[in-house]
């Protein structure tokens, strides 16, 4: 006979290890601080193990706490997603993607016409919500940039970010090497500062400052470019589309790597999921291929 102790506690306590505090627990359960701590300490009684240090202004997980811990989260998010499946709408299939919207717009949105034909009764959800933010618990997976290393989530490399400045083709004819470019015309991009400074000082023209227009989002700067405008720096895989259709010119061969992946992340319960593996499986075999074919630019190999 399975034998569970005392649900309510259990559920105390993994809202608290989570989020750090009996008061954030006790918001996201509907209760007072003082009862998630009640709750906590009669689980711990009959455990009969510390599960928590009481520290003046924080808790601190002991190593049983911690054990416990993550092997509870993920049974309650698979628990979560059980109900989600059970309560759904007869013939609903729904697939919810976190995912920046630059990185929507620039590859995935082009390429779901291709996985509604594989899956059509499947119902893909698009929420955008930036690459800094958080994994939310309703998101099937995600989309991210960064090192691969983030708590509790797998993550699967899709991507390289490198980085290689882009234009129109009437200005990258005024472009013969890195020298040519002018601080005034380098168009920034507000989140990533370092990406003028990374890849200048490997064309050697460390000199150069970007001082162009500044934008929020690569999307933005990118347009702007196209639109003539000023030199983008681009970042694979949003300028690869725009390169081979011709919208956009990379005026020097020179591609520095960002020292970031994009990755495919997830929860690992999801892997026994359908939806998301008939997902996984196409996300992962179109960005092994390479971008569509259309008037490709010629790219014009760096002066020394």
């Amino acid at each position: 006979m399975r034998r569970l102790l005392f649900l309510n506690g259990i559920k105390a306590f993994e809202a608290a290890a989570r989020s750090g505090s009996f008061a954030a627990a006790g918001s996201e359960l509907n209760v007072s601080a003082a009862a998630v701590s009640r709750l906590v300490h009669l689980l711990e009684e009959r455990l009969g193990v510390a599960l928590f240090e009481r520290k003046a202004n924080r808790l601190a997980l002991t190593s049983a706490g911690r054990a416990y811990q993550s092997g509870l989260t993920p049974i309650f998010d698979a628990l979560a997603s059980l109900t989600a499946q059970v309560t759904a709408s007869a013939g609903t299939r729904v697939l919810t993607i976190g995912v920046g919207p630059t990185f929507a717009m620039r590859w995935l949105i082009p390429r779901l016409a291709d996985f509604r034909k594989e899956q059509p009764d499947i119902e893909v959800r698009i929420t955008t919500g930036g690459a800094a933010a958080p994994f939310a618990d309703d998101w099937s997976c995600g989309i991210k940039l960064g090192s691969g290393e983030w708590p509790d989530l797998v993550a699967e490399p899709l991507f390289a970010a490198d980085l290689q400045p882009v234009c129109a083709p009437r200005l990258a004819s005024q472009l013969k090497r890195p020298a040519d470019l002018r601080g005034p015309n380098l168009l920034r991009v507000a989140h990533a500062a370092e990406d003028w400074p990374l890849w200048l000082k490997a064309a050697g023209a460390s000199r150069l400052t970007a001082r162009g227009p500044e934008f929020q989002f690569y999307g933005q700067a990118l347009q702007a470019a196209a639109d003539g405008l000023g030199v983008a720096m681009g970042i694979r895989p949003y300028i690869d589309d725009d390169i081979a259709a011709g919208r956009l010119v990379a005026p020097f061969s020179l591609s520095v790597p960002k020292g970031m992946r994009w990755y495919l992340v997830y929860r690992s319960f999801r892997t026994s999921q359908r939806d998301f593996a008939a997902f996984r499986r196409w996300i992962i075999q179109a960005a092994s291929r390479p971008a569509g074919r259309g008037k490709a630019s010629k790219v014009r190999q760096m002066a020394d």
